[in-house]
């Protein structure tokens, strides 16, 4: 199973943005749809965002549309998460991972380390 490796989190005020980064363990990205997924302290780990191969399909939970866009470039093996208007409730592990589908969580890789993002004044 192909796993992923997240990076971009930090601790940034309500309001403000962070850009997100996942690539492939391997150097072969991944066909698959994939997805977004972040786990706040205390709750279980929730799909946000779908992006299907070519990029051309797209879909994100209500609690992040119009804030956040999913994006990837396969030709650099790279997806993103620009998120922007951060709230505290966005406070959580983020994680990357192919999926089955674009509109419901259904990991197929292996899961990686994550990359926390924190959302204080």
């Amino acid at each position: 199973q192909v796993q992923f490796v997240e990076s971009g989190g930090g601790l940034v005020q309500p309001g403000g943005s962070l850009r997100l980064s996942c690539a492939p363990s391997t150097r072969t990205f991944t066909t698959n749809n994939m997805g977004w997924f972040r786990q706040a302290p205390g709750k279980e780990r929730s799909f946000i965002s779908g992006i299907n191969w070519s990029g051309s399909s797209t879909w994100y939970d209500d609690s992040v549309i119009g804030r956040f866009t999913i994006s990837r470039d396969n030709a650099n093996n790279n997806m993103y998460l620009q998120m922007n208007n951060l709230k505290p409730d966005d406070t959580a592990v983020y994680y990357c991972n192919s999926n089955e589908y674009i509109n419901h969580g259904a990991p197929i890789g292996s899961w990686g380390q994550g990359t926390q993002v924190t959302v204080s004044s």
